[in-house]
Order: structure tokens, then C-alpha cells, then sequence
């Protein structure tokens, strides 16, 4: 496992009268200095302009970006919310993984994730933008990624309206927007952030801050502040496969359901053997992985499985799109060829983020761990639950996961999520809901999915206007008023009272 201190060479932030909130400066103020010191580096130094000061500056705009904005508005605050993509939702929209998991129990007769994530799903499907499945308990197939469970009770949806219903859901609560923004540095002093520094096409700039929610899900902010993380499995660093999902329609999904009901073969295994003799099947996964969304027809392919991607470099990344979009042109040559139902498929859209499972993660004040959820641990600081299980396939053998083949058992079917694996170290005016939490890696598994980022996201917002009080510090919060407000908030707080 890697450790990372990140002692980075700080870009000179250079303090002037002039550099208050809000305030511009003339092109004429603007001066950079490139100093060649070695052939490895630079020394830059630029005046930035502060355009503006907020009590809560929220980077990333996926799940846990946007409960946290709506939950912080909702409280008062003053809000920005920076996004590198074009479009709100993370991956769900702009990786077209459309299928939002780990919100309801697997029969769907109880919803794990309430609060934020809840009132948008509902809100959403009486939009027809997404829908709330109701899986029937009959058959032993269902057609959103046919299997029962999380699977059969997750919320498919059209990620093209989603991105418009969340542009317009944030901007309406008064929530500030920056997309096509990147936060790519920090100025702090002592052990707080005092501005995030950005770029857009306006150029480099500054943002002051109170707090600061690093929602990046690549605990970018916490990184580039000096905090604490670790990155990949302890034996060689290597993480999960990367996917870059795509979407078909024009499906005959019933000569498709009924090749799997017939053959007992929702993800093809047999098939795909029999090509691999045959020498056309050229990729190190042995699965297809087929999920309908929310019209008939339509499908989202999450199947390929793009080894030694590390969704923090940027060559790599770089790599994952190009052999990505590769492989989908010819998964869907194959398809059309040998898969039922796929023989007139046309692609409807390529994502246009690569879909990253793991990178780094913050070690926080608690690192939950794989015994808490075998011995199905509680906490006094639980700020909400997921009903996702083991998912984190093998960094070299993609259709592999390790949790499975063990055959490690949660002593619960929901797994609690302590507010202090949110906090880094020694950062005090930064926390971290989603991806990138403090937990062993194969608890991320169960957190990394869409509906329990929602869950961190929403606590993390109520956490930053219990902070502007208290000197801009997490560690000081009332842990049990943060939970209070968020059961007042219809979020489920208290698994055993709910049930």
C-alpha cells in the first residue's frame, strides 16, 4: 500500500490588500514568473484574483457533492460547487453508470438511504427520469443486471434529464455553480484551508473559504493539502479496474431474457468460453454484464474491465479512454454477432468520464474496518447506512472478487457509516464524504456506490454549519445534534429504531 504525504512544492498564493473577497484584477495586475531550475521542475508564482468567499466551498459534483450542497443550503450557508465535468451527477450522468445502488433493502421493501437521496429518487420518477423498481419475487431473472437483490432494487434513469433536473435542483436552493472547473491546489495556514485554488476559462483563481467538502472521490483536496492517504492494496499498491461504460438501444431484450432464462446465464459465462476457444474474445474478463435502464431496449454495457488504470495520473487516465473506447467497438462487434438480442444494437452514448472504483483514500480518525462489518459494529457517530455488499473486483483478475470467493459474511445486511471516517488528518476545516473515506480497502466495496455517498454527502453539508461555529473546525461538532438534525431531516440514522 502506498503512503502519501504529499509534501508538494505550494504554488506561491501572493497576499495582497487587493486580494479580498470578490475582488478582480485588471490583466495588467497579472504576473508569472517561470524560473527553470532543473530539467524535472519549475518554480511558478502567479497573483491570482479571490473571486469570491464562501462558507462552504464543495469540490466535486457527484452523489456526495450534491447532497452536500442541497444539505448546506438547506442550513443557511453560503455555497459553491466546483465540478470538472460539464454536468452534475459524477458518474451516474457523465459516466453513464445510470443505476444508482445501495439505497433500499434488497426485497425493496425498505429504503436504507433516506433524507437527500430519497426525496430526489421520488421526485425524479414522478418526472419519469428515473424509476423506483419494484423486482418481482416470481421470477429468477430481473432485467436491471438480472440478478435479485441490489441489483433488482437499484434506480435506473435517463442520465441526459437527470443532468438538467440537477443543474436546475442546485441552482434553485441558491447553491453557486462552477462547472468545467477544476480545484487543482490549496492555500492554507496552519492546519486550515483558506482558499481553493481553480482554473476554468477564466483562468487560475481563488475562492476564499470557511470549509471546505472534498467530494472528488479521489480525496484530491485532502491530498493536495498535505493530508494523510493510501492508495491500492497493501501487497503492490494496484486498484480495481476501471470501466468505461457505454449504452445500447435498439436491444430485442426478449430474445436476450430468453437466452438467459433458457441458459441460466445472466453474464454469459458459457458463451463467452466457447468465443475464447474460438479466439474471439480478446479481453481479461470473462463476464458481460448487461443492466436495462428505464425504457425497454435500452442497456447500459458495464463489462469492460481496464486493468492498471490509476484514476489519479494523468497519462493513465488518459490511456483508460483510448483503450476503453477500443473495446467497446469491439465488445459491440461481438455482441451483434453472438450475444441474443444484440444483432441490430446501435450505441446511444459513450461515457464521457472513466468509470474509477478505487484510488486513494484518507486515513481519518477511524478506519472502518472488515471486522466491524463481520461483527456488524455500530457506532455513536453513524450518519447513515449502505445496503451495497462486497463489489471490488481483483486489480489482475478482473471478474474475480475476492470478498465472494471467501465467502465473508456481514453479520448485518446494512453496513453503518461512522461520521469519523470522513475526517482527515490534520486538516481541520476539510472532510471527506464518498469514496475516498477512511476504510479498509474492501470496505469500500459496500460505500462506493451512489446512494451512501448521497447519505456522507448530505451529513457533510449539516457538519459544515455546525463548523462555521466552531471555528471552522469538524472535530468540534456536537456529533449527536448532527445526527438529530439529520433524523429530523428524514435520513436513517438509527437502522434498529427504523426496523
Amino acid at each position: 500500500m502506498e503512503t502519501e504525504n504529499n509534501e508538494l512544492n505550494r504554488r506561491s498564493f501572493l497576499k495582497s490588500s487587493a486580494c479580498a473577497a470578490g475582488a478582480f484584477f485588471a490583466p495588467g495586475d497579472y504576473h508569472h514568473y517561470g524560473d527553470l531550475t532543473s530539467q524535472t521542475g519549475i518554480t511558478f508564482s502567479k497573483r491570482l484574483p479571490v473571486i469570491g468567499s464562501y462558507d462552504v466551498v464543495i469540490c466535486g459534483g457527484g452523489p456526495a457533492g450534491i447532497g452536500a450542497a442541497l444539505s448546506a443550503r438547506r442550513e443557511g450557508l453560503s455555497v459553491v460547487l466546483i465540478d470538472n465535468q460539464a454536468q452534475l451527477g459524477g458518474m451516474g450522468v457523465s459516466g453513464l453508470v445510470s443505476h444508482w445502488l445501495g439505497g433500499r433493502t434488497n426485497d425493496g421493501e425498505k429504503w436504507v438511504v433516506g433524507g437527500i437521496f430519497r426525496s430526489i429518487v421520488e421526485e425524479t420518477a414522478e418526472m419519469n427520469i428515473a424509476q423506483i423498481l419494484n423486482p418481482d419475487s416470481g421470477e429468477k431473472y430481473q432485467p436491471h443486471g438480472w440478478y435479485k437483490g441490489q441489483l433488482a432494487v437499484g434506480i435506473p434513469f435517463d442520465p441526459f434529464s437527470m443532468a438538467s433536473y440537477l443543474d436546475q435542483k442546485t441552482v434553485e436552493s441558491g447553491v453557486d455553480l462552477l462547472l468545467q472547473t477544476q480545484a487543482v491546489d490549496v492555500f492554507k495556514k496552519n492546519n486550515k484551508i483558506t482558499h481553493i485554488i481553480i482554473y476554468n476559462k477564466s483562468g487560475l483563481s481563488a475562492i476564499k473559504c470557511k470549509t471546505v467538502i472534498d467530494a472528488t472521490g479521489d480525496a484530491d483536496i485532502a491530498f493536495r493539502s498535505g493530508c494523510k492517504t493510501v492508495k491500492g492494496r497493501k501487497e503492490d499498491g494496484l486498484m480495481t479496474p476501471a470501466t468505461l461504460q457505454f449504452h445500447v438501444y435498439n436491444v430485442e431484450q426478449d430474445k436476450l431474457s430468453d437466452y438467459i432464462f433458457q441458459h441460466d446465464s445472466p453474464r454469459f459465462r458459457d458463451k463467452i468460453s466457447e468465443l475464447k476457444k474460438m479466439g474471439e474474445w480478446p479481453f481479461p474478463y470473462d463476464i458481460f454484464i448487461s443492466v436495462q435502464l428505464n425504457e425497454k431496449g435500452t442497456m447500459m454495457i458495464n463489462t469492460s474491465r481496464l486493468t492498471g488504470i490509476d484514476g489519479t495520473e494523468g497519462k493513465s487516465v488518459t490511456e483508460g479512454f483510448i483503450r476503453g473506447r477500443k473495446e467497446t467497438f469491439q465488445l459491440l462487434k461481438i455482441m451483434r454477432k453472438h450475444f441474443p438480442g444484440f444483432k441490430n444494437a446501435k450505441i446511444k452514448a459513450i461515457a464521457s468520464t472513466l468509470g474509477i472504483r478505487e484510488t486513494r483514500r484518507i486515513i481519518g480518525d477511524y478506519v472502518l474496518s472488515v471486522d466491524d462489518l463481520i461483527k456488524g459494529m455500530e457506532f455513536e457517530d453513524t450518519i447513515g447506512y449502505s445496503a451495497y455488499g462486497w463489489d471490488l473486483p481483483d486489480p489482475k483478475k478482473p471478474s474475480y472478487q475476492p470478498m465472494h470467493d471467501k465467502k465473508v459474511k456481514r453479520r448485518r445486511s446494512v453496513t453503518p457509516i461512522p461520521y469519523r471516517i470522513m475526517l482527515p488528518n490534520p486538516i481541520e476545516n476539510l472532510i471527506c464524504p464518498g469514496r475516498a473515506v477512511s476504510v479498509e480497502r474492501d470496505v469500500l466495496g459496500p460505500l462506493r456506490v451512489t446512494a451512501p455517498c448521497f447519505a456522507m454527502g448530505e451529513a457533510a453539508g449539516i457538519a459544515a454549519a455546525f463548523a462555521v461555529t466552531k471555528d471552522n473546525n469538524f472535530r468540534k461538532i456536537n456529533i449527536q445534534r448532527l445526527r438529530g438534525q439529520l433524523i429530523k431531516n428524514n435520513v436513517i440514522a438509527e437502522w434498529t429504531s427504523y426496523n
